[in-house]
């Protein structure tokens, strides 16, 4: 994807419904974005797509919903408070502000876009006989920038595990990294930024009224881990997962609702017996790659990246990454968090979160196996993937959003061919039929080419033609927005051929 393809997600989004810039009337506020009537659609098909994965298709997995608001202890004791923090490093010309992880990570791409280049060049050179494989093992132009690559991602893990930001701004110097927007290498140092909101509160019992706004939804899991497992009798192993509001002040909030301030969630913890935490990270890292693949937003589009510096509770992660308008970024990432997380609720609250095991005869403090997904760049990722535009056989184009069919907002529209004759009235009761399965839109304005050209750009799977033999023998034309393709069909056979492609089940069962 291009960077260009951005620029047209964004102008689409705002034109059909899916998302507006928040507060736009007063000329907005930054990287802050309000859902339209379709994107919210849009975004409830993704949650439950992801919840009935989770929490449908596993006995072994339920769901809560925990306060926004918690405890400040809780964020003492996760780390949060001491730990939550981004190197961050300002040119001294542009009075820009970037993450110096970022501005490295950047660099790295963009080495890896010579590698890609190179490929285009084999492939151009050689067609079908081209050996991917063999290439990127063999040109020395690949092994040159592959070395490249290597070296830089060795310092950059030194620096950042041993918390070294004068090692950090180091390498930002050795590589010669220039501010995008004044092209000067005049830096300052790196320095930490805690990246919690905090607010305050009526009044707490220790006299403070300091409170934060959570910045990860995994904590009100933890704290809930013994509520959950007693209440409903559960047997490690066993998950918890939950939706919700998350919030970080991230000083470089960009590239549309990829980097937000307030963002939504949806993570599943999985508590585990220890010793056995590397089967789940493996199984939770194919089973989550399988949920993904399942959309068919292409296989070649998502790569798993292991972590250069690993998070001070946990013993293995990785991140699922999508090719996005920007290039690969992280979209889901998978972390064994030991058992780091409930041992420091343990001491700072003074509750035992243990687990008695029968089979043990013994208790201990579960590990566990996250998966955590960010909803906006899910959203971002469909949108971005799904926005085509075509050129047809008779020469002319169209621009269509090719939203797996379970997730589109509107799954059908129904037209009536005139506004007169009886066929308003005879659409209006197919709708009325439909709805309860699935979600309907009613369109009489305009000719009907330019009505399957507004639905297609919109994402809507099908549109129902209702004409004068309608009335007459009880059929439509039903039309395929990835196809084009039209059919006569019975009216009484609508449902079951929409629910064949639009059900949610397609994609459980993939």
């Amino acid at each position: 994807m291009s960077t260009d393809q951005l620029k047209n997600v964004i102008s689409h989004a705002k034109e059909y419904g899916y998302i507006f810039p928040s507060s736009e009337i007063y000329d907005g506020l930054s990287a802050t974005y309000d859902y339209g009537q379709n994107g919210v659609e849009l975004k409830n098909n993704i949650k439950k797509y992801w919840w009935m994965s989770m929490v449908q298709m596993h006995e072994n997995i339920v769901g809560i919903d925990a306060a926004i608001f918690m405890h400040p202890t809780t964020w003492k004791a996760s780390g949060h408070v001491d730990a939550f923090n981004d190197p961050l490093i300002d040119n001294k010309d542009s009075k820009k502000r970037y993450r110096a992880d970022v501005l490295i990570e950047e660099h790295i791409a963009k080495i890896e876009a010579k590698i890609d280049k190179e490929v285009a060049k084999g492939i151009k050179r050689f067609g079908d006989d081209f050996d991917k494989e063999q290439f990127l093992a063999t040109n020395p132009n690949v092994q040159r920038n592959k070395k490249k690559i290597e070296e830089i991602e060795v310092k950059m893990k030194e620096a950042l595990t041993g918390d070294d930001l004068s090692k950090v701004k180091d390498l930002i110097e050795e590589l010669g990294i220039a501010c995008p927007v004044s092209g000067s290498k005049n830096w300052t140092d790196v320095r930490q930024f805690n990246l919690m909101f905090s607010t305050e509160i009526g009044s707490l019992a220790e006299g403070s009224n300091k409170i934060y706004l959570r910045p990860e939804t995994a904590q009100g899991i933890f704290v809930n881990y013994l509520n959950v497992q007693k209440s409903g009798r559960k047997k490690i192993p066993f998950g918890i997962a939950q939706i919700g509001k998350a919030f970080r002040n991230e000083i470089i909030a960009r590239q549309f609702i990829f980097r937000m301030r307030e963002f939504e969630q949806m993570e599943m913890q999985f508590f585990v017996k220890p010793g056995t935490q590397k089967q789940w990270f493996d199984y939770w890292k194919e089973t989550r790659i399988n949920w993904h693949n399942a959309l068919g937003l292409g296989e070649d589009n998502y790569r798993f990246h292991d972590h250069i510096k690993l998070a001070h509770y946990a013993d293995a992660a990785t991140d699922i990454e999508f090719n996005f308008p920007m290039g690969f970024k992280e979209l889901e990432g998978i972390h064994s968090r030991t058992d780091f997380d409930l041992k420091a609720h343990e001491e700072h609250s003074g509750k035992k979160l243990q687990y008695f095991d029968p089979e043990e005869n013994k208790s201990y403090v579960p590990y566990v196996v996250e998966t955590s997904i960010g909803l906006d760049r899910m959203f971002l990722a469909i949108m971005a993937s799904a926005l085509q535009e075509e050129t047809l056989a008779d020469g002319s184009s169209r621009t269509v959003l090719k939203i797996p069919a379970p997730l589109a907002p509107i799954k059908v529209a129904v037209f009536p061919l005139t506004k007169k004759d009886g066929l308003p009235e005879k659409a209006r009761e197919i709708i009325n039929e439909l709805k309860f399965d699935v979600e309907c839109l009613y369109e009489e304005k305009d000719a009907i080419g330019k009505r399957y050209r507004r639905q297609d750009a919109a994402g809507t799977p099908f549109c129902i033609t209702v004409d004068h033999d309608s009335l007459e023998d009880n059929t439509v034309t039903i039309r395929d927005r990835d196809t084009m393709e039209q059919k006569r069909v019975p009216i009484s056979e609508l449902s079951e051929i929409i629910l064949s492609k639009v059900s949610m089940k397609r994609l459980l069962k993939n």
